[in-house]
């Protein structure tokens, strides 16, 4: 071996040593990394056992990504098949790309909303574990916050469902941001303000309402953790240096739709704010717990889970928010009391050992496990109503194809029911009644679209279908009519057959197309409708 091999070796050696002091991860955490990843192998592994098909929908962000394709990976300024004139395209791209790509590699738009976000509910899992491990000093701790925070309804139905492909990554780098974000307040360190740029970046990219969760977190760190100028700054480089990863992106929306789409969009989805009057309307065992917990916190004059929950339950009425950080504060509070109240400590008369840290964890975990298993096998099983229900099965996928190679190019159809988020893309023809997507044109149209999709999914008559459909300036070549139990924005409906013998009965429609669960009629020519009302 040369001097200058021995060299290259130790220069090798050195850089790995760097490497593995820098790694966040240590071998003390193998074992509660482990149980803090089996509730997420363990939810994913049900969701995927008991649902055939994604829950809820995904269909306009595989439209999106198809239409990439088709524009050559770059962007289109317009998505069509959602309404008539097709709806802006001015969400962050980056799934998007992802999905292009894994559509281009041959892998089926619904089995890549079924299982990618199975993925990152798991990866989730590891920042989310970091975190709370260096909030509190405590591995357990950390095991535990993790379970709760992948087990709870809100979190998992929104992030393991279809549109996961987006939400789930979104929540997956913004967790990584934030983690990030408590090293760059609690010790300035460089690599983390690295990592929190590239993190935030990608976030930016991802999902709007992530986006301001990471900035409303990080100005909420800084405040408790930090205070100076200094921090500031640096919180603030975090910030610029994940915007200019989006860049070339905002510059492309800015010049394509202008400033004025994100204020459209801000005004929908509840906007910002009234998270905290949305969480009063509705106050469950859960919630007392949870106060509890933080009245516990407070008495313990541990402010920053405290602070972060309050913050995040205020300023986002989507609930997934407070649960992810509220399931921090819950184990925080559980753990540390009951090492403090040494309560496995009275129960040694019974034979059970010794009860150290590991063992009161473990013990919390398993259970925990065992018990949120069974919940959420339940909850996805259910079929009065499941925790995220499919829109899509065998009968309306075999309807959409149908369609698809049926009907003119140019057909136009009215979709009762959440079949219809799925329906353009699956079939590559337009719908004219739906609010997916419309936000980005503003509050007005959203709302109007989105109360004639309510209404026209609940019609118990074609004269009903027809006159909401006119209401959006719509008249529609062919009428998709669900059989049996369907949902409406998630919520279980069944129809017992009278909009279906009112198209029957109509002049104006026939049946075009017919299976156990679907049927599609067409309307039929004027003079057809003449001739059949003499």
């Amino acid at each position: 071996m040369t001097v200058r091999d021995t060299s290259a070796e130790s220069s090798a050696t050195a850089t790995i040593r760097s490497v593995a002091h820098a790694a966040p991860l240590t071998p003390s955490d193998r074992y509660w990394l482990f149980l803090a990843m089996l509730p997420g192998l363990v939810a994913a592994g049900v969701y995927l056992f008991v649902m055939p098909y994604p829950g809820y929908g995904a269909g306009l962000y595989a439209k999106i990504a198809l239409e990439l394709q088709a524009n050559g990976y770059l962007l289109p300024a317009r998505i069509p098949g959602y309404t008539v004139d097709g709806v802006p395209f001015a969400y962050p791209p980056l799934q998007f790309y992802i999905l292009a790509v894994l559509f281009d590699l041959g892998f089926d738009p619904i089995a890549v909303a079924r299982v990618l976000p199975a993925i990152a509910v798991i990866a989730t899992q590891i920042p989310v574990y970091l975190l709370t491990r260096d909030i509190t000093e405590s591995r357990p701790t950390a095991a535990i916050a993790t379970a709760l925070v992948v087990l709870n309804p809100q979190v998992l139905q929104w992030h393991i469902s279809a549109g996961g492909v987006v939400r789930a990554f979104a929540f997956l780098y913004a967790m990584v941001a934030i983690y990030a974000g408590y090293h760059v307040f609690t010790s300035g360190n460089r690599r983390a303000m690295v990592l929190g740029a590239a993190a935030f970046g990608l976030t930016v990219l991802t999902h709007p309402t992530y986006t301001l969760f990471v900035v409303a977190t990080y100005l909420l760190f800084w405040v408790v953790l930090d205070r100076s100028l200094i921090g500031f700054g640096r919180g603030a480089l975090v910030g610029i240096g994940g915007l200019s990863i989006a860049a070339p992106w905002l510059w492309w929306v800015l010049s394509t739709h202008g400033l004025d789409v994100f204020t459209a969009a801000a005004g929908t989805h509840g906007g910002i704010g009234g998270g905290l009057e949305a969480a009063v309307a509705f106050l469950s065992p859960y919630h007392v717990l949870l106060l509890a917990a933080i009245g516990y916190l407070v008495v313990r004059r541990e402010y920053l889970l405290v602070s972060w929950l309050v913050v995040v339950a205020v300023l986002f009425q989507q609930s997934r928010f407070a649960y992810a950080v509220g399931g921090i504060a819950l184990a925080t509070a559980l753990y540390d009391l009951t090492i403090r109240a040494r309560l496995f400590g009275r129960l040694q008369a019974f034979s059970l050992g010794r009860f150290d840290r590991r063992a009161i964890g473990t013990v919390f975990l398993v259970v925990g496990i065992a018990v949120g298993g069974v919940y959420v096998s339940s909850e996805f099983a259910s079929q009065s109503d499941p925790l995220a229900p499919a829109f899509i099965d065998d009968s309306s996928v075999e309807a959409m194809e149908w369609a698809a190679a049926e009907t003119p190019p140019d057909a136009t159809f009215v979709v009762v029911g959440d079949a219809a988020e799925w329906f353009p893309m699956m079939t590559d023809r337009t719908i004219l009644i739906g609010p997916w997507g419309v936000e980005w044109e503003g509050d007005g149209p959203f709302e109007r679209q989105i109360t004639a999709y309510e209404t026209s999914s609940e019609c118990q008559t074609a004269t009903c279908v027809e006159q909401v459909a006119a209401s959006v300036g719509g008249s529609p070549d062919y009428v998709y009519v669900p059989r049996g139990r369907y949902t409406i924005r998630g919520h279980g409906m069944v129809t017992f057959g009278s909009l279906e013998r009112s198209f029957d009965r109509s002049p104006k429609w026939q049946r075009a197309y017919e299976n156990r669960d679907v049927i599609i009629y067409r309307s039929k020519p004027v003079f057809e409708s003449d001739e059949s009302e003499q």
